[in-house]
């Protein structure tokens, strides 16, 4: 790694002012922070010591998403390693060319970005879809914003929200029968236009004329049709311990939502546990729970603000389920709580000025 360090520094002085590569500057600089540490450091006091940049944060929530993305290979098959890779480029050149156009660094966010947006997508997916879908979603979801920090709404719910409105049709149908077995697909293939089921997913078949409700086991270990990452409930489960043992993860924000939307169901349901825990196992609650509502950008920074966006998406996640035609609810809730993110925040934080203009 040091001959690569000092091969990066040879380099540098061809991408600053003046240099032949100056306009790839952010490029050069993100793959050198990505590989090593940022060149940026604080010159003048005060200091503020903190471990958590942003590099090891998105990394932190990476190693939190495996579980699922391992869960999404061994059900689906080595076809997710081409989703994937289509999305980091086909995204990660949108997050270039603003870099480039605002001469600005490349953040880091996108990492996490990359990875999620696959897992949100049905498997069988076309790949020119998944490009369509991430770029949609990073430049309509953040850059007209002004890049990452600045973004109201979620990129990657922004681009599957953009799918589903358009495509709804593929979005709908392109599922792929999950592996079983002690390796179930992983060294498989699946084909979309041959290996495409259009059975309905577990929530669908519940909200069909004659319902039937998918077995827990089922819907706990991923045997089931749905989106790549969303299935497993044990891989997701792990995956969202793991944000809350790293301290990434506001568990304000997934506390809240969850209890909100189980007394939510229960109520809509007649008290019906078992009804309740299958709502909780099936569909996109958890992978959004963990890993989309807890967006620390597009979610409020409030400590009481996370208590009540939380309890909004709960609510809203159960009404669209239960109360209206969509069967999966998570998306739009998740996106609705978005919008009305920042003025919780204010009212949160107008609330604690007058209170400490009481006490004085």
């Amino acid at each position: 790694m040091k001959f690569l360090a000092n091969l990066l520094d040879k380099a540098r002085p061809k991408f600053e002012d003046g240099g032949a590569f100056r306009p790839m500057k952010p490029l050069f600089d993100a793959i050198d922070a990505f590989m090593f540490n940022p060149l940026s450091q604080a010159k003048l006091a005060p200091h503020a010591r903190d471990p958590l940049d942003v590099k090891r944060y998105m990394s932190m929530v990476i190693i939190a998403l495996l579980p699922a993305t391992f869960a999404a290979f061994y059900f689906y098959g080595w076809r997710m390693l081409p989703v994937i890779m289509v999305s980091y480029m086909a995204g990660g050149a949108v997050e270039v060319l603003f870099a480039v156009i605002r001469k600005e660094e490349i953040n880091e966010g996108f990492l996490v970005t990359g990875l999620l947006f696959p897992l949100i997508l049905p498997p069988g997916l076309p790949l020119w879809m998944v490009a369509v879908g991430v770029i949609f979603g990073v430049l309509v979801g953040k850059e007209i914003f002004g890049g990452t920090g600045r973004n109201l709404f979620n990129p990657a719910l922004v681009g599957r929200c953009f799918l589903l409105l358009s495509y709804g049709g593929p979005m709908g149908g392109a599922w792929i029968e999950p592996g079983g077995g002690l390796f179930g697909r992983l060294f498989e293939y699946k084909s979309v236009a041959v290996d495409a089921v259009s059975q309905a997913t577990p929530l669908a078949q519940a909200a069909a004329e004659t319902p039937v409700i998918t077995p827990l086991g089922d819907l706990f270990f991923g045997n089931v049709l749905g989106c790549a990452g969303e299935t497993s409930a044990l891989a997701l489960i792990l995956g969202g311990v793991l944000l809350l043992l790293f301290r990434v993860a506001s568990w304000r924000t997934i506390g809240s939502t969850l209890i909100a939307f189980g007394l939510m169901t229960a109520l809509l349901v007649g008290g019906d546990i078992n009804t309740v825990l299958f709502h909780y196992l099936a569909g996109g609650l958890l992978l959004g729970t963990f890993f989309m509502a807890t967006d620390p950008v597009s979610g409020p920074s409030t400590n009481g603000g996370k208590f009540v966006y939380g309890a909004l998406i709960g609510v809203a996640t159960a009404l669209i389920r239960l109360k209206t035609p969509l069967v999966e609810g998570m998306m739009f809730a998740i996106l609705t709580g978005n919008m009305f993110a920042p003025i919780i925040d204010e009212v949160f934080i107008a609330l604690h000025v007058r209170r400490l203009q009481n006490e004085k």
